[in-house]
């Protein structure tokens, strides 16, 4: 089983994506082979400060590391460090159909009412992601519910290929159900959004570089509501503030909603804050330790980077190769 995950670097890593996806990684890395890259091919599809995006890459790779990828366990790089991806993704494109993107649920989120100012790469970019899972013949891929099209479109363009060229190299993949449950984290302020890095308000979230001190300010002031906590997890549906923390809670303590709500069934929010806040405070704060270690020594970093580019590329290079002498074209690797 081999896994292929990424992640874009658009700055300092929050507790959903700890929680929604890096924890649920490290667990794969027992689990499975695993690739995992900081997408920054990905993040040119909006406007980017080079700058910013190079130190981007390497924040997000201390981020990761300190979390808990393991460099010796999995194959941590940075995507544009490998341009077999792009190469891929050209090839690919010209395998999809523009009927097929324009399904893409995502392009019309992001695009909003400006459709007609969107970049290309942002309308194209899930033919690049099919690419990035493609490319190392990759078995499974971990998602979220929002993300299954992806997978389904790589799918689609795999048998196209396979089928348009009477061969066999591309695997058509699955999504991924191992590294146990990830929980889905919503803003701190508003119970019915993702929480997001690019929410305006820093209380909407729970930063991995927060100290002990402003990550209690954040669960104290967390909106709630005057209702005493349930037993019975159904019993939070339309209160999404309440079901959002219970949920948070849960997963970082190792518990079941069941358990948590158990443990606090009829009191008010008064007493469980300061409790989830401690909980948060046990997990972030090692976390936080590592980070601030790494961020001193980015040789380091740039070391873990450059190892796992060079190991990607040994697996991507005959995937790239079969896929241009399948087209008609010559690769510079078997020139």
């Amino acid at each position: 089983m081999r896994v292929v995950s990424g992640i874009q670097p658009t700055g300092d890593l929050h507790l959903g994506n700890l929680l929604g996806a890096i924890l649920r990684w490290v667990r794969m890395q027992d689990e499975a082979e695993c690739l995992f890259f900081l997408a920054d091919l990905h993040a040119l599809t909006v406007d980017v400060d080079p700058t910013q995006l190079r130190a981007n890459v390497r924040e997000m790779a201390a981020a990761l590391i300190a979390s808990g990828i393991d460099p010796a366990k999995s194959i941590l790089f940075a995507h544009s460090a490998v341009p077999a991806h792009a190469e891929l993704a050209w090839v690919l494109e010209c395998t999809a159909r523009m009927g097929w993107l324009n399904r893409m649920t995502q392009f019309k989120d992001k695009s909003g009412k400006n459709k007609e100012g969107a970049s290309v790469g942002l309308f194209a970019y899930p033919v690049l992601q099919a690419a990035d899972i493609l490319l190392y013949r990759a078995t499974h891929v971990p998602v979220g519910e929002d993300q299954k099209q992806h997978v389904e479109l790589a799918r689609d363009i795999a048998v196209k290929f396979n089928t348009d060229f009477d061969n066999e190299l591309f695997v058509p993949p699955e999504p991924f159900i191992g590294g146990g449950s990830a929980a889905r984290v919503m803003s701190l302020r508003d119970g019915s959004a993702k929480m997001s890095k690019s929410d305006p308000s820093d209380m909407s979230r729970i930063n991995l570089t927060d100290s002990d001190d402003v990550i209690a300010q954040k669960i104290r002031k967390a909106k709630t509501d005057p209702k005493p906590i349930p037993g019975d997890p159904a019993l939070l549906d339309g209160r999404p503030e309440a079901k959002n923390l219970a949920g948070i809670f849960a997963a970082v303590s190792g518990e079941s909603v069941e358990q948590v709500l158990a443990r606090f069934e009829g009191q008010g929010f008064g007493a469980f804050k300061p409790a989830l806040a401690d909980a948060l405070i046990a997990m972030l704060s090692p976390i936080r330790a590592r980070l601030i270690a790494l961020r001193e020594d980015p040789a380091a970093i740039d070391a873990h980077l450059a190892a796992g580019a060079a190991q990607a590329a040994k697996l991507a290079a005959p995937t790239i190769a079969a896929a241009y002498r399948a087209v008609g074209l010559t690769h510079a690797s078997n020139a």
